[in-house]
């Protein structure tokens, strides 16, 4: 059963949880936790305020960054002291055999191999996630803590399910505030010398192909050994990763020419 909790102010998840355990009808809650800013976060700060918090769950698809795997085995002691369940889901099958195997009929492709790039309007990763979290939740009656802060206004307008809670945003806490307090916690993401937050927007799959240029840019530089494996997979997939600009292709192995074409003008301009 979750333990007890001191009271928040306005109409809080713990009011909901409250009126049923009064009612002997108690939920089970569930933090969904990507190991991200947003998401460790609010499992911070759910832990501080003492709100009920049964299990935390992970799902893990195998292509994260290993600061993600990082920050997850740092908190898993903390976890484990509060009696908190752990718990990491997985794809039905592999995520590269999804991406690059799976027999795809498409009206688009007809008969294919593979999922191909994830991301854009093709986001076939995040909806096997979705799911997966959903079921998972829905078995077990529980109400689940997702983290979108209060400043992603897109998000929080789309509508959800009704055991879906958003506490960063009743709390008032932005992103930028979120990723403040992870580093007040001593998280900071770092990989090959660099915060992963100064040079992405998202430490999202470090193949996601919703990552923007400066993203792209920064893996470039900063993290050549996600490129390499950037290379690897657009050998395997036809799709170029960002897809055409005015009928050329704009595939890793096209945006790594122009990166080093910017980098020797830059290094021309310094001269």
């Amino acid at each position: 059963r979750p333990r007890t909790t001191r009271r928040t102010r306005g109409r809080s998840a713990w009011r909901v949880w409250k009126m049923e355990n009064e009612r002997g009808a108690a939920k089970w809650h569930i933090a969904s936790v990507s190991w991200g800013k947003d998401s460790l976060a609010m499992l911070l700060l759910l832990i501080e305020k003492s709100w009920p918090l049964d299990e935390v769950v992970f799902y893990d698809t195998g292509m994260e960054f290993q600061a993600i795997y990082d920050t997850q085995d740092r908190m898993l002691p903390e976890l484990e002291r509060l009696g908190i369940k752990y718990t990491r889901l997985e794809p039905e099958n592999p995520f590269l055999f999804d991406m690059l195997e799976r027999p795809v009929q498409s009206r688009q492709k007809g008969a294919h191999r593979g999922y191909g790039w994830c991301g854009g309007l093709c986001r076939w990763g995040t909806t096997e996630k979705l799911k997966a979290i959903d079921r998972y939740a829905e078995a077990l009656g529980a109400e689940v803590y997702i983290g979108i802060a209060t400043d992603e206004t897109p998000r929080l307008a789309k509508k959800k399910k009704p055991y879906k809670l958003h506490p960063l945003a009743e709390w008032g806490v932005t992103e930028a505030a979120a990723l403040a307090r992870c580093y007040e916690s001593g998280f900071f993401w770092e990989e090959s010398g660099v915060r992963l937050y100064d040079i992405l927007d998202r430490v999202s799959c470090w193949c996601c192909c919703n990552k923007n240029l400066r993203e792209l840019r920064n893996v470039y530089s900063y993290l050549p050994e996600y490129w390499e494996r950037l290379k690897d997979l657009q050998r395997k997939i036809d799709r170029p990763m960002k897809g055409w600009y005015n009928g050329l292709p704009r595939g890793v192995f096209e945006l790594e020419q122009r990166f080093e074409a910017e980098a020797m003008e830059e290094t021309k301009d310094g001269e």
